[in-house]
Formats: structure tokens, C-alpha cells, sequence
């Protein structure tokens, strides 16, 4: 876990924080495979779908660095990897800009996704109105007046869009229909989603305390916060189970050879005693939550 930032290039890479991009393509890749099972699948709208959750992942990123520099859980006290803005290589101004950026961005793909994608204007008007609350959402994490992240709420919006929106979102883009089984895999994303973001707040526990940052372990002490992510865990795998199930369909269980890393990512957060040796299971559990993603579209489509 690097504590120091050499150049402003390396401050830039930081901010960007690299390692979630994969969590963030997990919904969108696992929509589109759902589709292609159905015979519904479209190339642009992945394409375009994946561009658009980018920049609005590293607009959430960047949010975030932002935010909690002016709200202080970037402070001295943080033992999490050092922030850009934190570093003084960027300025508070510069990272605005770059959020202004990357807002325009996703805004911009997201418009031509969903011109391309949907057949009315009834239905432009209504991804158009949820395209502008995920960029709401994620500048607004950390950084505003009131952020929700700071009220103990990020789990519940990362469960939403990561999970629920992101997947079913992106297969209704794909079909132009709604299906209710694509939820049990929208729900186990966001079950893993969110096991993601709890590692980031278990590492930060006694910083975000500092700084009045209300997260989930903060509100329920890291005990509880454990147990939280072993459930999230479990959860997401019976989604999963759920899904098989009742379509009848068994190849997608390719995506369980996960669950032994997911079981010792969890049982490594557990063990671990400082923010450094928590620190690697954030990317792993994105990490692992990406190969989930791949495994169950392999096996449900080949």
C-alpha cells in the first residue's frame, strides 16, 4: 500500500484508482451475457455501455478524492493509500476540472447509448433521467454539502447501481424488455459490489471515525462489519444458486469456482490487524468479482 506519490502523472493514475475499473464493467458485462443467452444481444450497446460506466467510475473516483480532502477523512490520520489531492501534486481546482471532464464524458456516451439503443422517447427520457442520477450519485458520494456516503448510505446506492441498475439496465438496453430473473444476478453483483466498498471501509474504519465519516463498519464496529461482508458474500453466491435453478440451466455454476478465493479474501479481511494488510483484498475482491462475471457468461452461453 503506497503512503507517497512522486510525480504528478503517478497523482493522476491514483486519483483514477485503476484497480476498480474492473468491478465497475462486472454489470455490464453480466447484462449483456444475460442477453446474448436470450438472443438479444447488440455490440454498440455494450461497447458504449462499458465507456459510459467508465468515466462514471473514474468521475466517482475523482468525487471522492475531491471530497474527502475538503471533508477531512484525507487527513494525516488516514492509513488507507495516499489521495492525489492529499499528495499537494494536484490542486483542488485542477480536480475539479478533471470531474467536469469526465462528467461530460459519460453524459455524452450515455446520450449517444441510449439514442442508438432505445426505439421512443418515452424510454430515451427515462434512461436520460437515470443516466443524470448515477452522475448525480457519484459526485455527491463524498463531496457536496451533505454526501451520502458520509450518512452511511454509499452501500445502498453501490447496491443500486452496481447491482440492480447496472445489470438489469443494461439487458433491458440490449432487449428492450424487462425479465424478473435477471434480478437474482443483478442482486449478486451488488451483493459483491458492495462487499468491495466494505473493504474500503473497514481499512478506513478509524480515520472515517475521525473525520465523522459514517460508514457501515464505522456505525456497526468492524466485528459486525465482518460478519456484513461474509453475508453479502453468501448472499450473492445463492442468487446465483437461485438463478440455475429455476431456469434450469447448470453451466453458469462455472462462476462458484470463485467462491474459495471469495472465502479466503473474507477470511484474509478478517485476520488482517492494520489498514495495510486489509488494503490488497479490495482489488482482489473486485478482481474476483469480474472473473465471477466472466465465468457465469461463459457458462451460460457456451
Amino acid at each position: 500500500m503506497k503512503r507517497s506519490i512522486q510525480s504528478k502523472k503517478e497523482a493522476w493514475l491514483h486519483a483514477v484508482r485503476l484497480r476498480t475499473l474492473p468491478l465497475a464493467l462486472a454489470s455490464i458485462f453480466a447484462g449483456s451475457f444475460l442477453a446474448q443467452w436470450q438472443g438479444s444481444f447488440r455490440w454498440e450497446v455494450l461497447l458504449l455501455a462499458s465507456l459510459t460506466t467508465i468515466f462514471l467510475q473514474i468521475l466517482s473516483n475523482l468525487a471522492n478524492d475531491y471530497g474527502d480532502s475538503i471533508h477531512g477523512a484525507d487527513s494525516s490520520e488516514r492509513k488507507g493509500p495516499i489521495r492525489a489531492v492529499q499528495s499537494g501534486l494536484i490542486s483542488l481546482q485542477e480536480m475539479k476540472r478533471a470531474m467536469v471532464l469526465f462528467g461530460g464524458l459519460s453524459l455524452g456516451t450515455g446520450i449517444l447509448l441510449i439514442y442508438l439503443a432505445l426505439p421512443n422517447w418515452n424510454y430515451f427520457l427515462g434512461f436520460f433521467a437515470l443516466g443524470l442520477a448515477a452522475i448525480w450519485a457519484a459526485i455527491r458520494y463524498t463531496s457536496g454539502k451533505n454526501p451520502y456516503g458520509y450518512a452511511g448510505l454509499g452501500d445502498i446506492f453501490v447496491f443500486g447501481f452496481f447491482g440492480i441498475v447496472g445489470v438489469t439496465g443494461t439487458y433491458f438496453l440490449h432487449a428492450l424488455e424487462a425479465k424478473p430473473f435477471i434480478l437474482l444476478i443483478a442482486m449478486s453483483l451488488g451483493c459483491f459490489s458492495t462487499a468491495v466498498l466494505n473493504i474500503n471501509n473497514i481499512r478506513d474504519i478509524d480515520s472515517d471515525r475521525l473525520a465523522g465519516k459514517l460508514s457501515i463498519p464505522v456505525r456497526v464496529g468492524r466485528t459486525n462489519a465482518i460478519r456484513y461482508h461474509w453475508a453479502l458474500i453468501l448472499v450473492g453466491n445463492s442468487g446465483l444458486l437461485y438463478f440455475v435453478l429455476l431456469n434450469q440451466t447448470y453451466t453458469p455454476l462455472l462462476a462458484s469456482f470463485t467462491l474459495p478465493w471469495m472465502i479466503q479474501i473474507s477470511q484474509g479481511i478478517q485476520n488482517a490487524t492494520t489498514a495495510a494488510e486489509t488494503d490488497p483484498y479490495l482489488k482482489q475482491m473486485a478482481l474476483s468479482t469480474l472473473i465471477w462475471t466472466l465465468l457465469f457468461g461463459f457458462g451460460l452461453i457456451v
